[in-house]
């Protein structure tokens, strides 16, 4: 794909106050994120004449550009990529965008959108004020009646306490920090997380010529290819990454626990090979439990291995009848090749459960245990105990805020980015039914 680098309209600064900061300023609506999701958010409130800015701290997709390693690929395949007006038309539909693709991709949608982005601009508190909100930033304060915060889930990497007991010797690197296997020293690596991050750096470091031990915990079991097609296809098509958050059959735990799930076991790649613990393993990396502990350099496992790859085996194996059932009751059969199953996680007899670090050689330990999100500007009381904010489908526990680019916001797609389109148009129509219930627009 080819799409040149955007150069995203600016508005013009306002004049500099005392102490060289710009006086406050006044719009109906503060997009936090240049991102996808609060690009498509910036779409939608345009196309509905509403007055917003977008303030980014760094630049447009700027954690695509800073924060992800080198080698990293979507998982949905190029044909999936759209966005509110926009969407992929270059010649590899089949393909999956690499990491400076993405770049140019969300950059390229800002432009053409005229989305009102500030770059350069870190917001630093966010407080009620009056009947809206006031916006603190590095470069002056705003006000408005309503904020949609759109900084996304992965602002910091979740690093577990236990890392403080890894032997001093041995590097630690997050998502964040890892870049490729060059700045890997000789020797062995431990990768803890088997989700989609997990696999792709574990397979990544292994074929780099390290010795990998990957620590496998829950994970989700997926075939990048089911019956002839991209198993996102199957998902998109059968309607699955459209379920609603309001329509779980058991209501609050149900959606914690979708909002909770790991990315599952694939690979961005033209070849589509299915990456899960089988090929790595005969790849010659060694898979091991979920890490419990670090005790006097040694490094302790749970004993559940045998029991965690079932489950996952048992899900992907639902997953997939499910598909084979839509596909026979839609009329898909006789087009797609014929039903096929996996072969079980191979696990061996004996797990380990401990391994002495220093006398394995392992060198370098990498957590891709997860992300979260940072919150610590936001001056409003709408935090859960867990550090994240407390939502009806993106609609937050304070009148005008809102929140959106989080794992099943409003539909189990709304953590990819052909996801985000719907979720913005549903939550501008609610924004905009906010803003109407107040006297005058930008009077705060």
């Amino acid at each position: 794909m080819t799409t040149a680098l955007a150069q995203v309209r600016q508005p013009p600064m306002a004049p500099a106050g005392a102490g060289g900061r710009p006086p406050g300023r006044h719009t109906d609506v503060v997009v936090v994120g240049a991102g996808h999701s609060g690009l498509a958010m910036s779409h939608c409130l345009a196309a509905r004449g509403i007055d917003h800015v977008v303030l980014e701290r760094g630049e447009v997709a700027n954690a695509w550009r800073h924060e992800r390693w080198d080698s990293l690929r979507l998982l949905t395949p190029n044909w999936l990529s759209r966005l509110p007006g926009y969407r992929y038309t270059g010649d590899d539909p089949d393909g999956y965008m690499s990491r400076d693709e993405v770049v140019d991709f969300i950059s390229a949608y800002a432009r053409v959108s005229a989305a009102p982005v500030r770059t350069g601009t870190n917001v630093i508190g966010l407080h009620a004020d009056g009947a809206g909100y006031r916006v603190s930033t590095d470069r002056g304060d705003w006000r408005c009646r309503a904020v949609v915060i759109a900084s996304g889930p992965f602002n910091r990497p979740a690093v577990p306490r236990l890392a403080a007991g890894i032997p001093p010797g041995i590097a630690q690197l997050t998502p964040f920090s890892y870049r490729n296997p060059g700045q890997i020293e000789d020797g062995g690596v431990l990768v803890v997380g088997a989700s989609a991050t997990g696999l792709q750096l574990a397979d990544e470091i292994q074929r780099a010529g390290h010795a990998v031990t990957l620590a496998v915990g829950e994970h989700v079991r997926m075939p990048r290819v089911y019956r002839g097609r991209d198993i996102q296809w199957w998902m998109h098509a059968a309607g699955l990454l459209d379920e609603r958050y309001d329509a779980l059959r058991n209501g609050h735990d149900d959606l914690a626990r979708a909002r909770a799930v790991a990315s599952p076991q694939l690979v961005g790649s033209r070849e589509r090979p299915i990456m899960d613990l089988n090929a790595l393993t005969a790849e010659g990396a060694r898979i091991v439990g979920r890490l419990a502990g670090v005790r006097d350099g040694k490094a302790l496992f749970s004993g559940s291995l045998r029991n965690v790859c079932a489950l996952a085996d048992l899900k992907m194996g639902r997953l997939l009848a499910a598909l084979d059932d839509w596909a026979a009751t839609c009329g898909h059969a006789d087009v797609a090749k014929p039903g096929e199953r996996f072969e079980a996680t191979r696990v061996a007899a004996a797990p380990i459960t401990g391994l002495d670090l220093e006398r394995e050689g392992i060198r370098t330990v990498i957590w891709a245990t997860g992300f979260r999100p940072d919150y610590s500007w936001l001056g409003v009381p709408v935090l859960d105990r867990k550090g994240g904010i407390r939502h009806d489908g993106g609609v937050a526990e304070a009148p005008g805020l809102y929140v959106m680019g989080l794992p099943f916001l409003r539909r189990r797609k709304s953590s990819f980015m052909h996801g985000a389109g719907d979720d913005a148009l549903e939550l501008a129509a609610h924004l905009a039914a906010h803003l109407d219930t107040q006297a005058g627009r930008c009077r705060v």
